[in-house]
């Protein structure tokens, strides 16, 4: 998101965050003549914020539940057995729908309180397709070279084979992944304006549903295609990775000539490659847990899921409090006793959705349900916690909240999940629930 000082971004943030001295005759032309629609974000209904923001999260849940219910069926695949480095890369390219889809969604969000949807649409098209797609190729690369290095350090066992494999599946998932979900965002941000739905409530859940599955199900494809080639040839992995390389800098130079997208590519790649390095820390405790508790897969992605969905939500919120010149509220506000509320009714569905259908060899038990749900609401009490102090800091120091909060939010969503639903398993396996119940 541009400032102000930028003529042709017309945001009005430099009416709040920089001083009138900061501003020439110009810019404020600008502003009388681009003033943006009078959103009264801050006085929004809660019931209909409620209600929008719950069946955001209902649709939300019930793709991550497709794609935990996929990760279930295909950590038996050939690949996710032999290749086992697959699994860190779970997390990390699953988390891109933080680190780019949920952050493009609450940037466009933004500027759909701003009015810019309105009059400069195909820029703001272009200009955040090509940065996403910038953003998505370099950050596969890096996730698979962690992998690769967090696969070879404890066994101290190098493959040329599997390296090109990891590097080739997660280049490629990331770019088509990033590529498709954006323009279904744009479409969800443009069609919940024109219908007068609050894009916060639902612009990031949706990113979400559709990130893990959407994520996941090319993640297990491309690996499983690559993996039956890479011991005859490692040519198809090689093309991939070629063309990943060149799409940086082309899209790249494209999103640092758009004006909407200039500042964003130069505050994003911190939080972004950041992100994927905790993501990848989860992935590593993910290949432990996986190993170690069969029933933890299906779980994995809801919690994580559903946990990075309400902190999203709430860091893009309150990122649009600050850019329509609000005051942002306390720590448990509206929003965040909302989110709190809601965390044990959708954890609650999606569990017994889950076990409707029979997956991930747990039965849903008291003890079970006592445990998860606590570890689900710590999990989330320490994202809202930590989304609220960090979207203020970062705003305070000048930095876009809508570029740079989510990516660390939702990658510690991630991670908080992930140890918190291990240390859930264990304590259910140390009091002996380990039959039937839970994986057996």
């Amino acid at each position: 998101m541009n400032r102000i000082k930028n003529n042709n971004s017309r945001t009005t943030r430099s009416s709040v965050h920089t001083s009138e001295t900061e501003m020439n005759a110009d810019n404020c032309q600008l502003i009388n003549e681009n003033k943006p629609p009078d959103i009264k974000h801050g006085k929004e209904n809660s019931w209909v914020a409620g209600v929008q923001m719950f069946i955001s999260f209902l649709l939300a849940g019930y793709g991550m539940v497709a794609a935990s219910l996929l990760l279930d069926r295909v950590q038996h695949w050939k690949v996710f057995e032999e290749v086992s480095e697959v699994y860190i890369l779970v997390p990390a390219l699953l988390g891109l729908k933080g680190n780019l889809e949920m952050t493009l969604a609450s940037r466009l969000s933004t500027h759909a309180h701003l009015g810019h949807l309105d009059t400069h649409l195909n820029s703001l098209v272009i200009g955040n397709l090509c940065l996403i797609q910038c953003q998505a190729v370099l950050v596969g690369f890096l996730a698979a070279m962690a992998a690769v290095a967090m696969g070879w350090i404890p066994d101290g066992k190098f493959s040329i084979g599997h390296a090109m494999l990891l590097c080739a599946s997660s280049v490629l998932t990331a770019s088509l992944a990033s590529f498709v979900l954006g323009l279904i965002m744009i479409g969800v941000i443009v069609i919940s304006k024109r219908v007068n739905i609050n894009p916060d409530n639902i612009a990031t859940p949706i990113a979400a549903s559709l990130g893990d599955l959407t994520t996941l199900a090319l993640l297990s494809s491309i690996a499983s295609i690559l993996y039956k080639s890479i011991d005859t040839s490692i040519f198809l992995a090689g093309v991939i990775i070629f063309i990943g390389a060149a799409l940086v800098p082309i899209c790249g130079y494209i999103a640092w000539k758009n004006d909407f997208t200039k500042q964003a590519l130069d505050e994003g790649w911190v939080p972004v490659v950041s992100a994927m390095v905790i993501s990848s820390a989860g992935g590593l405790i993910l290949d432990y847990t996986v190993s170690n508790y069969k029933g933890i897969a299906v779980f994995q992605l809801v919690i994580n899921g559903i946990g990075g969905n309400m902190v999203a939500v709430h860091a893009s919120r309150l990122s649009t409090t600050f850019h329509t010149g609000q005051k942002e509220g306390s720590v448990l506000g509206n929003t965040s006793r909302l989110l709190l509320l809601m965390v044990i009714p959708s954890q609650l569905i999606f569990v017994y959705t889950i076990a409707a259908v029979q997956a991930g060899h747990t039965s849903v038990t008291p003890i079970f349900i006592l445990i998860y749900m606590s570890a689900a609401l710590l999990q989330v009490l320490l994202l809202l916690v930590i989304s609220h102090y960090m979207v203020i800091w970062m705003w305070k120091l000048g930095m876009d909240p809508d570029n740079s909060a989510i990516p660390y939010l939702t990658a510690l969503g991630d991670l908080l999940g992930t140890a918190f639903l291990g240390i859930a398993f264990h304590i259910l396996y140390a009091i002996g629930d380990k039959d039937s119940d839970l994986g057996d």
